[in-house]
């Protein structure tokens, strides 16, 4: 039988079932509209804070701007950055080597990730060499697993040039 043909058959029938009202996702009001924010990495806290107002994400489904009252969801992230807009009206940026993001309810959002740095901490000549040296280990005639590790580094060293502009 029909989906169709079922639901007009329970319609019929007068079932208690279909005539509750359907739960639907509205507005959220009188509720903080701020963010807590953790960013961790396995050795240490990098960033805390309860008045963060969006935090954009690079997940592998795609960039993400997170705001208060964000649907639950986990996201994992690739590498990028992360920019975290502050109440102030302020910005810090992290550049993460990929991880997840955990939005759960009440606005909290934890961000884990092995390595992590502010963006500030990156020189873009010391980016570009190590591009260069990674590059040539990459088209070179080195080990596969030598050549794997390159490509990955290159992944991440024009993450981090991209950021950086």
């Amino acid at each position: 039988m029909s989906a169709l043909r079922l639901s007009r058959a329970a319609l019929r029938t007068g079932s208690a079932s279909f005539l509750k009202p359907v739960q639907r996702r509205g507005y959220a009001d009188a509720v903080s509209d701020k963010i807590k924010l953790s960013l961790a990495l396995p050795h240490q806290s990098i960033y805390k804070s309860q008045d963060v107002v969006q935090v954009n994400i690079p997940a592998e489904s795609g960039e993400m701007g997170i705001l208060a009252q964000h649907v639950p969801s986990i996201e994992q992230l690739k590498p990028g950055l992360v920019e975290i807009i502050e109440e102030q009206g302020g910005s810090k940026q992290f550049f993460l080597s990929g991880g997840f993001a955990v939005v759960q309810p009440n606005s909290v959002l934890s961000i884990n990730a092995v390595e992590g740095y502010p963006v500030e901490e990156f020189s873009a000549e010391a980016v570009k060499s190590q591009i260069a040296e990674a590059q040539k280990i990459a088209n070179g005639s080195g080990s596969e697993q030598d050549i794997a590790e390159a490509k990955i580094e290159l992944e991440i060293l024009e993450s981090i040039q991209a950021a950086l502009k």
